[in-house]
């Protein structure tokens, strides 16, 4: 294990002006190898760093006004090692379904050459996992020129497509950094009953997709009654651990790798970690696959469960933005949306609570302007409140408001109501 070891310092030498960096992401940014990139600042020219779906431990040490002509950060799902960054105009993002990103990669939109990783200690045979992050990973390392890695003991050893020989490394560098960790948030009174209108709705022997966040951690304590779920999402939380252990998730019935739990990306806590280290049950895939809806619809029963901030009254889902301002990404809410509108019994779920911690309207007339379409009104299925769930599949616009608008803090009904007649006249006061 001695061939290509060096320095952080040692190793991003190897960058110059113009190139094109990926940096893994989930909860593994390889920090290390950032904080000696930022070094060479006053070196380096127009390094364009690709970053995604990722959680950093702080704002990220390449977004310093300072270093606005040495790197330019295009995020296809901004996270919050950036998002600062992106959001004073530095840095730019990308959107694109996170299913889709692979392809920028290899079908030449997007040249790569470097891909920043963050590595287990080796097996026996030399091979190392990129453990929480196999997501856009894979496609970057099939991709980039050459590789760069943090070689860690905190990262776990997971199997699926994110494991590589270390000799396929250009120059790796030992780094004792614990990974970090994402809280699993207590469910509020509100998001429970969330979570409670939801699980009515989920049938034993269901796949499902679950986001991150309280909502969905609220769903997942409402399963721990239902027998023989299967897990095939993107990203594996800490919420799946009780259901898995107690034999609830046990993918008996799943088309699609029966008998394992898949998915594209983990972040949570160190038992999250521990649990997925050389775990043959666990299986962590390129997002191209993960996220492939034709993939997705082959398991029957596939629950869709997703978070948004906003929607209208013609069911139009904002998932990405508050107003103009870029807050996350489009993500795979698209991908498993459509992928479980292909799943026989198939169902998605969109949910939030009914207002911002301000006590703002989140169901308008119309989206925030500069707010963005993630989920189209024709793929919105069931939208969720805690005042109520409502399926507005086969429904008439006027039909969608007059549901949509029950799921509306009470205070703010009378408004949507003016506001819904204005827009389509008699046809929804007819329904009243």
């Amino acid at each position: 294990m001695t061939t290509n070891k060096m320095t952080a310092q040692e190793a991003v030498k190897m960058i110059k002006s113009g190139d094109h960096i990926y940096v893994q992401g989930s909860t593994s940014i390889p920090e290390v190898l950032l904080e000696a990139l930022s070094r060479r600042a006053n070196e380096l020219k127009d390094v364009t760093i690709y970053s995604g779906f990722a959680v950093g431990k702080g704002e990220s040490p390449i977004c310093k006004p300072e270093y606005k002509d040495s790197f330019l950060v295009d995020s296809f799902f901004v996270n919050n090692s950036v998002r600062k960054w992106i959001s004073d105009g530095y840095g730019v993002t990308t959107p694109c379904f996170l299913g889709e990103v692979p392809s920028l990669f290899r079908e030449g939109y997007w040249n790569l050459d470097y891909a920043f990783l963050n590595c287990s200690l080796p097996d026996k045979d030399g091979n190392v996992s990129f453990g929480v992050s196999a997501d856009v990973a894979v496609s970057a390392v099939e991709c980039a020129k050459k590789i760069i890695a943090q070689i860690n003991p905190y990262m776990p050893f997971s199997f699926g497509d994110c494991v590589i020989n270390l000799s396929e490394v250009a120059a790796w560098v030992e780094v004792n950094q614990p990974l970090v960790e994402v809280s699993t948030p207590e469910p509020t009174e509100k998001e429970i009953k969330i979570g409670d209108f939801i699980a009515e709705k989920i049938p034993d022997g269901a796949t499902l997709q679950i986001g991150v966040g309280g909502i969905p951690n609220a769903v997942l304590r409402a399963l721990e009654t239902h027998q023989h779920l299967g897990l095939h999402t993107e990203a594996m939380t800490d919420g799946v651990l009780p259901l898995i252990r107690k034999g609830v998730i046990d993918n008996s019935r799943k088309k699609v790798y029966p008998g394992k739990s898949v998915a594209s990306l983990a972040l949570g806590s160190k038992e999250l970690y521990k649990e997925m280290d050389y775990n043959p049950d666990m299986i962590f895939k390129d997002v191209a696959w993960t996220n492939d809806p034709f993939i997705i619809g082959e398991n029957h029963d596939v629950m869709s469960i997703n978070s948004c901030l906003e929607i209208d009254l013609t069911g139009q889902i904002c998932a990405d933005s508050i107003g103009s301002r870029i807050y996350s990404g489009i993500g795979g809410q698209h991908d498993f949306v459509y992928g479980a509108s292909r799943s026989k019994g198939g169902k998605s779920f969109l949910a939030m609570l009914a207002t911002t911690s301000k006590g703002e309207n989140k169901i308008k007339p119309f989206l925030s302007q500069g707010a963005g379409v993630v989920t189209t009104r024709f793929q919105t299925e069931y939208v969720v409140t805690e005042y109520g769930i409502v399926n507005l599949k086969g429904k008439s616009l006027p039909q969608r408001a007059k549901g949509l608008i029950g799921l509306a803090a009470p205070q703010f009904r009378e408004e949507l109501e003016r506001a819904a007649f204005d827009r389509f006249g008699y046809s929804f006061l007819r329904l009243k």
